[in-house]
Formats: structure tokens, sequence, C-alpha cells
């Protein structure tokens, strides 16, 4: 545990005193903004419910689909460009604890620009009172949609020592799992009910409904793991080829 403690610190420093932070936190906040501001229209005959307050945050998910391999694409991609990942392998820290630790990392930057976005909904209740449970339970949606997309991008920048590689693969593989339900509507059947069950989107509509399933939350958690371990797989063969 300490071991796993140590990086994410020492990750999640380096990341807050890079510009690359900064610069995608700008981009991240500014863009949520957008669609707050063209799905709140305020007025007499147009109340603010929780139901057009939710209308932000469903596009919201879309954005991880870029930002996610972003925030992740240097943890592994950078160590083996400057040569520190041998380092890291010859140290007396497993695999597991270096993924764990790095992601906790990306899992922080993740959750700290959400907590950024709060200012919306202060703004909304300043204006309005909005039902509290379906806003809590989108967030808790975003969340884990989040931090399942962060374990994609992680496993995307152990495959390669170029970032920008890293990000294209990451966001690839994201806007696979995002849209296959696409596929999934098509076809009929079992099928049909499997693709649906893969996709990103199919597991968050009901959090935008204030329905919190617990399916929904260990399929969010299933996928963050299982590419956790895929990562982990990935740096033993590294390690040993």
């Amino acid at each position: 545990m300490r071991n796993i403690l140590l990086i994410m610190l020492k990750e999640t420093k380096t990341y807050f005193l890079s510009p690359m932070a900064y610069i995608v936190g700008a981009m991240f906040l500014g863009l949520t903004w957008l669609f707050f501001n063209t799905s709140i229209v305020p007025g007499d005959l147009n109340p603010i419910t929780e139901a057009n307050v939710r209308g932000y945050l469903d596009p919201t998910t879309l954005l991880f689909i870029i930002f996610a391999p972003l925030i992740t694409m240097r943890l592994f991609s950078e160590e083996e460009k400057l040569g520190t990942l041998e380092l890291l392998f010859t140290s007396p820290i497993k695999d597991i604890e270096i993924v764990i630790g790095k992601y906790f990392a990306s899992a922080i930057i993740l959750i700290t620009l959400l907590l950024c976005t709060l200012f919306y909904v202060i703004l909304i209740y300043l204006f309005s009172s909005p039902d509290l449970g379906p806003l809590l339970s989108a967030y808790l949606g975003i969340m884990l949609y989040g931090i399942a997309t962060l374990g994609v991008g992680l496993f995307a920048s152990s495959l390669s020592g170029n970032q920008i590689v890293s990000a294209v693969v990451g966001t690839v593989l994201l806007l696979l799992l995002s849209f296959i339900d696409s596929l999934g509507a098509m076809l009929e059947g079992l099928p049909s009910t499997i693709f649906n069950e893969m996709a990103l989107n199919y597991h968050f509509e009901d959090f935008t409904k204030g329905v919190i399933d617990l399916g929904n939350i260990i399929y969010y958690l299933s996928i963050a793991a299982l590419f956790l371990f895929f990562t982990t797989l990935n740096l033993q063969i590294r390690r040993w080829r």
C-alpha cells in the first residue's frame, strides 16, 4: 500500500506541475460550460428542473472519450521515453502496485475536474430548486463512467512509448466501447443484448433518470478492473521480454 501511495503522490504532483494539466482542465471546463449554457434556458415558461439540468451532464460523458486518454497518455509512455520504466522494473515494486498507483493519480485528476463542474450546480440552486436525487445519481454515473475510461486509457499508455499513439489508441478503444450498442440495435436476440451490455453509454442512461442500479455500478468497476489487469499483464510481458 505504501508503494501505491508513493507512486500516486508522485504522479499527481508531476501532473499538476505540468502545463498539460491546465490545458486539459481549461478545455474540459470550457466544453462543459458550453453544454451548461446550451441546455439551461431559464424563464417563466421554462423553469429549471432536474430534467434539463441533467441535459448538460449527458454530453459530458462523451468528453471522456478524448480527455481520459489525454490524462493517462503520459503515465507509461513518458516513462518509456525517458528510460525510467526500466528503473521501475528493477525496483522492489510489484507491477500491480505501479499500475494502481498511476491509476489512482489519474482518478484524482478526473475527480478534481468533475468537482469544478459543481459550480454549475451551485448556480442552478441559486436560481431554482431542482430535485437533488437525480442530479446526484447523474454525477455518480459520470464519475463511474470516467474511472472506467481511465482504465482503458492507462492500458493504451502501456502499449507505446509515444504519447500521441497512446492517446489515439485509447480514443479508438473508447469509441468502440461507447458506441458498440449501435451494432446491437441492428441485431436481435442474444447478440443484441450482448453488444448493448458491453457499451459504456448503455449503462449510463439509468443514472440520468435517478436510478442507481447495482448492475451498472459493477459494470463500470469491472471495465476499470479488466483493463487494469490487461495493463499489468502487458507490463509483465515487457518485463520478461
